[in-house]
C-alpha cells in the first residue's frame, strides 16, 4: 500500500521584533526562494504572502517532512538568502517560533483567498489581533507575553 496524505497547512511567522522590514517591492523574490525550498522537500506550496512584518504560507506537506524542520529550513534558508542579496537592508531575521495551523481540502480555497488578500486585511487588522483570533479559532491556548 503507498502513503497518500492530504494535509493543507497555513504557517505564519513574523520578523525580529515584528519590524517592518519586508518592502513590497521585494517581497515576490522572496515567495519564489520560499517556494522553491517547498518544492525540493517534495511540499506542494499553493500560496506564500505576506505584509512587512509577517508571512503566511499555504502549503501541503510531503509525508516524510518534519513541520518543525521544514519551518527551521524556511527561516534559515530565507534569512541567508535576505541578507546575501540585500533585498531588505533592515531586516535582522525572524522571530523566534511560527504558527502552523491544519485545514481540510474543503476549506482550501477560503484559505488561499484570506492569504491572497494580506494586505488589504491588515489595513483594518493588526498582525497581533490577527494572530490571536487564529489561536483562538483554533483553540490553541497561548501566554500573550509571548506573542
Amino acid at each position: 500500500m503507498g502513503t497518500y496524505t492530504q494535509i493543507l497547512y497555513q504557517i505564519v511567522f513574523a520578523t525580529n521584533r515584528r519590524e517592518g522590514t519586508l518592502s513590497k517591492d521585494k517581497r515576490s523574490l522572496l515567495y519564489r526562494h520560499i517556494q522553491g525550498i517547498l518544492t525540493n522537500k517534495g511540499c506542494h506550496p499553493y500560496l506564500i504572502n505576506g505584509v512587512e512584518d509577517h508571512l503566511h504560507i499555504v502549503t501541503h506537506l510531503h509525508p516524510t517532512v518534519s513541520l518543525a524542520k521544514l519551518v527551521h529550513t524556511i527561516k534559515l534558508s530565507s534569512s541567508r538568502f535576505i541578507k546575501e542579496t540585500g533585498i531588505f537592508p533592515g531586516f535582522t531575521g525572524w522571530q523566534d517560533g511560527y504558527s502552523a495551523f491544519t485545514y481540510s481540502i474543503g476549506q482550501k480555497r477560503l484559505l488561499i483567498d484570506y492569504v491572497e488578500h494580506q494586505e488589504e486585511h491588515h489595513r483594518r487588522t493588526s498582525f497581533i489581533e490577527e494572530y490571536k483570533a487564529l489561536l483562538v479559532a483554533n483553540d490553541i491556548p497561548f501566554d500573550e507575553s509571548f506573542l
